[in-house]
């Protein structure tokens, strides 16, 4: 037998994981010191009441017989994608359901949606980068191509004409660096790949930080991308689902390729590889949607703002280049002093007890850079970014 022999090009373990080792040896050595996390983006709030109350009542319907459920549609209920359905109103966009696919977290989708393509497919992908996009084609062999973001573009790459691509990722707002595109900027994008005959894999999973109007929260809001663009999001950072897993990729009947609709490809691979989101979650999801639960989640999201705009205020007043922390729970800073990304994070544990994300391991382009995540407690926040000041001097 023969195994894929592609998992070679693979860094030997995860970004985060790294981190968590650094991090775990050095809480080992000095135990009395407490370390303060703004590195891995994981919530710190509880779901909200709705969604909590929603759960358990699925939960008390599965143990009934009269209102237990085995399988349910692959696709998701109806009841939750109308939810989702409604929502994309909102920002002007109207969804047919059969378009909409709940599935168990963007991360899974991303690395899945890949099963619609060909290897022999060229990819295009930002650096830096959220390693699954990167990892999950070198897993498969394509042939990758990298757009630089860097300070010069505000990490916002755009299109070259002379580029040649089949599958585009696109993050926005950003993850790692917290920028956001705007709408002339997609929809260069949009033309671009229309233009190719190419895909946009984009990542919509930071859509509920965008507070400034003029700013789009789906690519749909731009015209012509149901013809090329596929979006997935979640309500990991929404509504705090981390670790109850729930999302939706959205994939429109308008987007043919070879003769073939990606919606129903997409639909049978779902249907042959997946036996969807479980009855509660799906409750749980439905919940966030209703008036209720819109107005708890925004008020988490509100609090995770509220310590991104304390971590911009901070950074700026040390005179530290950041980009991000407005539209986006993250912050991009530039590390001080010319350290290198990972000296930059070994002295934030050593002399503040903090940690962060260092940007070289998003890719080549993140060297020399730093993330930062908004997701703490105000005062973990609070505390951590003192904590730099006086590390810095």
């Amino acid at each position: 037998m023969k195994i894929n022999e592609n998992y070679k090009t693979l860094e030997t373990s995860y970004l985060f994981s790294q981190i968590r080792t650094r991090r775990e040896a050095y809480e080992a050595a000095h135990p009395d010191q407490k370390v303060l996390s703004l590195g891995i983006g994981d919530v710190t709030l509880p779901l909200a009441k709705p969604v909590v109350d929603a759960f358990a009542r699925a939960v008390e319907e599965m143990g009934q017989a009269s209102t237990f459920r085995g399988y349910g549609p692959e696709q998701g209920y109806d009841f939750l994608r109308e939810k989702i359905q409604a929502y994309y109103q909102r920002f002007g966009v109207e969804l047919p359901l059969d378009a909409i696919f709940v599935s168990d977290g963007a991360k899974s989708d991303i690395g899945n949606l890949l099963d619609l393509f060909d290897t022999d497919n060229t990819v295009l992908i930002p650096d830096p980068v959220y390693p699954v996009y990167r990892d999950t084609n070198q897993m498969a062999g394509r042939s990758i191509l990298y757009m630089a973001a860097c300070l010069e573009n505000q990490f916002l790459p755009m299109p070259d004409p002379g580029q040649r691509a089949d599958i585009i990722y696109l993050c926005s707002p950003n993850n790692p660096t917290g920028a956001v595109y705007s709408r002339e900027q997609l929809q260069k994008w949009v033309d671009y790949a229309r233009e190719q005959d190419a895909v946009i894999l984009f990542d919509a999973a930071y859509e509920s930080f965008v507070q400034d109007p003029s700013l789009p929260h789906s690519i749909y809001e731009i015209p012509g991308a149901k013809e090329c663009a596929i979006e997935v999001c979640s309500l990991s950072k929404t509504a705090g689902f981390t670790g109850t897993r729930c999302g939706y990729t959205v994939v429109p009947s308008e987007l043919v390729r070879g003769g073939l609709s990606l919606q129903a490809m997409w639909l049978r691979r779902q249907t042959t590889k997946f036996n969807g989101v479980s009855y509660p979650v799906q409750r749980a999801a439905a919940a966030v949607f209703t008036p209720e639960g819109m107005e708890a989640c925004r008020q988490a999201v509100r609090q995770y703002q509220s310590n991104a705009l304390l971590m911009h205020q901070a950074l700026e007043s040390m005179g530290i280049w950041h980009t991000g922390g407005t539209n986006s729970p993250y912050l991009w800073m530039r590390c001080p002093e010319g350290k290198s990304s990972w000296e930059f994070f070994q002295f934030l544990l050593e002399q503040a007890q903090v940690v962060g994300t260092p940007g070289s391991g998003f890719g080549q382009n993140g060297e020399g850079f730093f993330r930062l995540t908004a997701f703490g407690t105000p005062e973990d926040t609070a505390e951590a970014m003192e904590r730099i000041r006086k590390a810095l001097g």
